[in-house]
């Protein structure tokens, strides 16, 4: 985790990498405590440090990862050169904000993402499943018995090739 802490005049006071661990951020920005604010592009794991920036009393600033890609996207991107971009967005007041959820909503927002990509997930499975049975069968499979609650059926005449050998035949 890289740290970059910024001046009033925009001067770099402290720009190094980190573990990513509670101590060693604190031990880095004791010197600054006072004036300093934190600010983080919002990735997978900025929870554990707007977490203890709250119950340590320091300011904390979520970045929208995708509007901040818009203001200083350029060539090079890596670690180092995004905490000195950030830094400076958040000097200049011109950070772009994502919602910190608090604590007890958290894991509900993310059972939510994960229940929407499941269901969208499963939509493009059943999708394709009925593109594949209606070139199979030459017909459209969205009839009205494809859209019962428990999904598509598999058309009755339908062979189905198991290991290169057919299991049902196609006779009538």
């Amino acid at each position: 985790m890289y740290v970059c802490i910024l001046d009033q005049a925009g001067e770099v006071m402290a720009h190094q990498n980190l573990p990513a661990e509670p101590d060693a951020f604190l031990k880095v920005i004791a010197p600054y405590r006072e004036d300093v604010a934190v600010a983080v592009e919002c990735i997978f794991t900025w929870y554990w440090l707007a977490d203890l920036c709250q119950s340590e009393g320091i300011p904390f600033v979520l970045g929208h990862a995708l509007y901040m890609k818009a203001i200083h996207g350029g060539k090079a991107k890596n670690d180092k050169i995004d905490s000195r971009k950030i830094a400076g967005l958040l000097r200049s007041g011109m950070i772009p904000q994502a919602y910190v959820y608090p604590v007890e909503m958290r894991s509900t927002r993310d059972l939510l993402r994960r229940r929407t990509y499941l269901v969208r997930r499963r939509a493009d499975l059943l999708g394709h499943i009925q593109n594949t049975t209606a070139s199979a069968t030459c017909r459209s499979s969205a009839t009205r018995s494809s859209r019962r609650r428990n999904g598509p059926r598999w058309p009755s005449g339908l062979p189905i090739r198991v290991f290169g050998r057919a299991s049902r035949s196609t006779s009538s």
